[in-house]
């Protein structure tokens, strides 16, 4: 049977008979976990595995957002706290190689309790005066600061055997206000968006997957966020920078988007969008976004099977005492 183009969250740390029969019924691709997920090591082994098991798949993609910093979902005192994506900036010329090794470690605490996807690079490029919802979860002011050390930390995860996000597409760095709490309009011309916000993502077009961005661009389409645009889709992710991998919605219950949850999940999809992503395990809003979300097929099946593809024989050795000693090593001697 196939799987709903639909990435879905849960409650708490364990699921709920409520949930175990939704997922069983609606199958969605994937799951995402939050901190309200996380335990222990051991309970969140035993969630990843509850969810495989609803939908019958034993490589069914969890993901989770591990950037470092302000933004991570695992931390003490089960797992390290690694730094924010900026902090790699103070290594000079070492920066991309001490990336990947940060991003090999989460790769290994991630696949070790059954993670095997990470929202991870962020390829948004702050500018002055833009909202800090993305500030220091950026790898630099620059766009080839940001694509060098994104893909450094696309590659230590995918050499842990864990897929990246590349996020949020085209780019969130120009925002004026969190889209978790409303719609940014970005009203900056085309011209300027092609040879600075849309670099990185091209740069790491070759990505197996991508999260869009709830912004809309008023040089492309003053209507509707990027996520919900069939123009930004087609002539920018497509297009200008060139992805064909999985697609993804940023949260649907983000504040940014309106109306009815399954009117919102059409919207995206209607646009071009591969896969719906809805975070925050609310039963009635994932009924909603469920119902409009369809089965994969066609394009986005064939690229939601290459995004998987890409974890076959995946990963590398890891002296784990070794890696995490000269991380920590790196790490004091730049502060």
């Amino acid at each position: 049977m196939s799987s709903r183009a639909l990435i879905l969250g849960c409650a708490g740390r364990s699921l709920t008979p409520e949930e175990a029969a939704f997922f069983r019924d609606v199958r969605p691709w994937g799951f995402i976990l939050f901190k309200r997920n996380i335990g222990t090591p051991d309970e969140v082994r035993a969630l990843t595995n509850a969810l495989r098991d609803c939908v019958g798949r034993a490589d069914a993609p969890i993901l989770i957002d591990q950037e470092g910093g302000r933004v991570q979902r695992m931390g003490p005192p089960h797992w390290p706290a690694y730094p924010a994506g900026r902090a790699y900036a103070r290594f000079d010329g070492a920066a991309a190689a001490i990336a990947r090794l940060g991003a090999r470690l989460m790769a290994h605490d991630l696949a070790d309790v059954g993670i095997n996807v990470d929202c991870a690079p962020v390829l948004d490029v702050p500018v002055a005066g833009a909202h800090d919802v993305i500030g220091d979860r950026a790898y630099g002011t620059t766009p080839n600061a940001v694509a060098e050390i994104g893909r450094a930390v696309a590659e230590g995860l995918m050499a842990g055997g864990v897929l990246p996000v590349m996020k949020h597409i085209p780019g969130h760095g120009r925002a004026g206000c969190d889209s978790h709490k409303g719609l940014p309009v970005v009203e900056t011309d085309l011209e300027t968006l092609a040879i600075q916000d849309f670099v990185p993502f091209r740069a790491l077009a070759d990505l197996p997957m991508a999260m869009s961005a709830h912004v809309v661009f008023t040089a492309l389409d003053p209507e509707r966020p990027a996520t919900q645009s069939r123009i930004v889709i087609e002539q920018v992710i497509r297009g200008a920078i060139g992805f064909d991998g999985l697609l993804m919605t940023d949260d649907l219950s983000m504040h940014a988007l309106t109306g009815p949850f399954r009117a919102r999940a059409e919207a995206s999809f209607a646009a071009g969008i591969d896969m719906a992503l809805h975070c925050n395990g609310d039963m009635a809003e994932m009924r909603g976004a469920a119902e409009g979300a369809p089965l994969l097929a066609g394009a986005a099946a064939r690229r939601a099977e290459a995004a998987l593809a890409r974890l076959a024989g995946a990963g590398e050795g890891l002296d784990l005492p070794e890696a995490r000693a000269r991380f920590a090593a790196a790490l004091s001697a730049a502060a």
